[in-house]
């Protein structure tokens, strides 16, 4: 009578076997469904040999257990089982949109998972329309031979009476009572699976809508005789999961199907659904024909028959009218529906609202009165909760477009306020500056939530408007945490504006009191940056002492590191060369008084070089560690600060060390190498202050030079020219000119080189023109390079080698012409 889909399943666990509970066998192959009741009615008789030979659940005894699933068509049930379980239900195609599921049908759990799983028809489909017979026994026969029944439902139907199936679980439950004495003795868990859960209602909302909606049908009941004082913890527990949107959100749906999941198969969790109070004492050899039974008393029954004619009518024309009321009412929101989507504010959007849901009430209640009263009440109740749940969505996509607007706007304009205020040096408080602007936003943010506000509608916005003071609340300790990490930059930077002019002048002029002067500037910069970060925790309402005495650690952590790093630039490779090599010019170049020193024989240079240079690299290991022993705000010793004094995690030791034991070794050699040439120049320089004319050589030139001094004196021409040389030498010496006369001196023997020279060529030539005329081109080729021999030395710049030069001339000229002659008179 069914029929067997024979599409394979994949397992979760990737096992093409599984386990048979109870025994020690396995089922080789995919599992496969079966249709155990078809959209005629009609009970298979194929499930007791899908229960032994396809599914290996026959042997199982009591261990195993049975879910089914019930909700509106279309709303991803199928879907559900397939994720939860490992099935392969027939899933509806989102291109045609239209009933998947006809019937019942089963298949077992994969990762041997002892479970049969029920994939129930939809309720509310178009293709039965108003023929609830089937969607009332298959919700009836699910509840009395499941132990756990999944309803799933969207978000948006939590609340409505149709839409949640509400109605139809009312008959079910109160059929089930009376076939079955609500299953006295076992329970059945209804598990609520909502889905897609988008908005921000908590689930905890949620569950108390249906728990509330739940008693409210059992206390609607026509319980049996000796029921009426059951409650519906008797018989049903609750349990409620959500899932997010599987489209918009699929990462976030897969984790909370894992999770879901995990209820269904992990036995040690809190959470695990199949409890021995659901069980209901079938063995599973047995199961099939229970369930055929059950099925057989539920197809039977008169109490699942349709309701009156007079009864079917009124619900056929109440949801006409209600269907044709819909299409104006939609018409004018679907409107504005996409820019509200798109995250614009709609002006007017609540009177348009008001207004389409007045009209549409206004038309149902014309047309639908006239029937039956208390099916008019109900389909009026529903019609209602139709038009507020869409309003309601709409409602909440603006406000959450509000909210995010308002969040941005209070951010900027709080933030302009705030920068405002600390450039004009404002004294007003964090408090004042920016409650002004939440104010404004709240005002502004109310007046926007009012104009949605409908009368007579059960939906609130009251959690948005508290989730606005969340938000803002949020965003305000940003501000505030902003503020203080601003005025921690502001008053780093002028601590360091103080300290980089201490540390300079200190480091620049070094001896003993050096690091205590840095100590002293450090205490005075970190006490008044101390002072103006108390002032501003104030004005910024920072109250908390952890929170203060964090926010001090991080501004001394701060300047400190500012320090530190100055002193780092200070103490650089170049610039300690520098500074040593001053404080050796100093000791070495100067005297006490800061005279320059003018090196005599007599002077001991090599002791004042060595004092010198022990004093400037004594300076390297001042320069190479800072000392805080002289600071009268840091804790001795300075690493007992941290956690304290400075932030947690601060290395405060490691931050002491501005010169390495290695990079000190290698700035001495290179500061000796320096020190060497700054001896050596010293040791020339006197040297040359050494190399004068001794007295003796002075009286011996008077001596031997007294009768050519007397001869210049007594005669007037001799005078006269002395006179002028030593005018001349008087003007040159006094004007500098010393070196412009030696250079046209020089050139003036350079040109008197050249015209000798071209004489003693001619010279050459003319002794012997016969030859330079007749010889062939070789002959006057060496002619010309040893006439090219005869080129003289350029004249020096002294007159004895102006005269060597002349005389080495003249000599080489004469050898050359008596040699030319020579060969002259041979070749004649």
């Amino acid at each position: 009578m069914g029929a067997a889909d024979n599409q394979q399943v994949p397992e979760l666990g990737g096992a093409d076997s599984y386990a048979v509970p109870g025994t020690n066998k396995f089922t080789s192959g995919k599992l496969t469904r079966l249709q155990v009741v078809d959209d005629e009615q009609r009970f298979s008789d194929e499930l007791s040999a899908y229960m032994q030979q396809r599914w290996g659940l026959a042997d199982a005894g009591f261990d195993y257990n049975v879910v089914a699933v019930f909700g509106s068509q279309s709303t991803g049930k199928s879907t559900l089982l397939n994720r939860l379980f490992g099935t392969r239900f027939d899933v509806m195609d989102e291109g045609q949109r239209q009933q998947t599921t006809r019937g019942i049908w089963a298949d077992r759990g994969t990762d041997a998972m002892p479970v049969l799983i029920l994939d129930v028809e939809g309720t509310d489909g178009r293709e039965r329309g108003e023929n609830q017979d089937f969607e009332r026994k298959s919700a009836l026969f699910s509840l009395a031979v499941a132990e756990v029944l999944l309803v799933n439902m969207w978000e948006t139907m939590v609340g409505l009476y149709n839409g949640a199936n509400m109605g139809l679980l009312k008959t079910v439950m109160e059929v089930n009572l009376q076939l079955f004495g609500g299953n006295q003795g076992n329970k059945t868990l209804l598990h609520f699976v909502i889905r897609d859960h988008v908005s921000s209602t908590p689930l905890a909302n949620l569950s108390k809508t249906l728990r509330i909606d739940m008693d409210r049908i059992w206390a609607g009941l026509n319980k049996p005789e000796g029921l009426e004082d059951a409650k519906l913890g008797d018989y049903f527990d609750l349990k409620f999961s959500s899932l997010p949107h599987k489209v918009l959100q699929p990462e976030n749906f897969e984790q909370a199907a894992l999770a879901l999941r995990s209820q269904f198969v992990d036995k040690k969790s809190s959470e695990y659904v199949f409890q021995p109070e659901y069980k209901r004492r079938v063995p599973a050899d047995g199961f099939p024909h229970y369930a055929e039974a059950v099925w057989e008393k539920v197809v039977s029954n008169k109490d699942l028959d349709l309701p009156t004619q007079q009864e079917l009518l009124a619900q056929y024309r109440c949801d006409e009218i209600a269907a044709a009321a819909l299409i104006p009412f939609r018409a004018a929101i679907d409107a504005l529906r996409p820019r509200v989507r798109e995250g614009e504010i709609v002006h007017g959007l609540g009177e348009v609202a008001r207004t389409a849901r007045s009209q549409a009430l206004g038309a149902f209640d014309d047309q639908a009165a006239r029937y039956h009263s208390e099916v008019y009440a109900k389909k009026r109740l529903a019609f209602v909760q139709t038009l507020d749940g869409e309003l309601h969505a709409l409602a909440l996509n603006q406000v959450k477009n509000a909210l995010s607007q308002a969040a941005d706007k209070f951010s900027s304009e709080s933030h302009k306020a705030l920068e405002k205020a600390a450039e004009s040096s404002d004294d007003s408080s964090f408090s004042v500056v920016v409650g002004a602007v939440r104010k404004r936003v709240a005002a502004w943010f109310g007046e926007l939530v009012d104009s949605l506000t409908i009368e007579g509608a059960e939906w609130t916005l009251a959690p948005e408007v508290k989730q606005l003071e969340t938000t803002l609340d949020a965003i305000t300790a940003k501000l505030r945490v902003a503020e203080m990490e601003r005025a921690l930059k502001q008053l780093r930077r002028r601590a360091q504006d103080t300290l980089s002019e201490v540390v300079a002048d200190r480091l620049n002029n070094p001896d003993d009191s050096m690091w205590s002067g840095v100590m002293a500037g450090f205490d005075a910069a970190n006490k008044e940056a101390e002072q103006q970060l108390r002032r501003r925790m104030d004005m910024a309402e920072v109250y908390g002492g952890e929170q203060r005495e964090k926010l001090q650690r991080a501004l001394r952590s701060g300047v400190w590191e500012d320090m530190v790093r100055g002193l780092k630039e200070e103490v650089a490779d170049q610039m300690v060369l520098l500074k040593l090599r001053s404080a050796l010019e100093d000791r070495f170049r100067y005297d006490e008084a800061g005279l320059p020193r003018v090196w005599r024989p007599s002077d001991d240079i090599d002791a004042q070089f060595a004092q010198a240079r022990s004093a400037a690299q004594a300076l390297l290991p001042l320069f190479s560690r800072i000392d805080t022993s002289s600071s009268t705000t840091l804790p001795q010793p300075v690493s007992a600060g941290v956690g304290t004094f400075f932030s947690s995690g601060f290395d405060v030791e490691r931050s002491l060390v501005l010169i390495s034991a290695s990079r000190q070794r290698e700035l001495g050699k290179r500061f000796g190498r320096e020190a060497d040439a700054l001896y050596l120049e010293a040791k020339r320089a006197m040297v040359t202050t050494q190399n004068h004319v001794p007295v003796w050589v002075m009286v011996l030139l008077v001596l031997l030079g007294w009768n050519e001094a007397m001869a210049i004196l007594f005669n007037p021409l001799y005078l006269v020219l002395t006179a002028l040389i030593a005018g001349s030498a008087f003007v040159l010496h006094n004007l500098r000119l010393w070196g412009p006369a030696v250079r046209a001196v020089g050139g003036l023997v350079n040109v008197a080189n050249d015209h000798v020279h071209e004489l003693l060529v001619e010279a050459v030539n003319r002794t012997d023109p016969g030859r330079n005329r007749d010889a062939p081109a070789e002959g006057r080729s060496r002619r010309q390079v040893r006439s090219e021999d005869i080129e003289l030395e350029p004249l020096g710049d002294s007159s004895k080698d102006s005269s060597d030069l002349v005389s080495r001339s003249s000599s080489h000229s004469s050898h050359s012409m008596s040699r030319s002659s020579s060969k002259s008179q041979l070749h004649t």
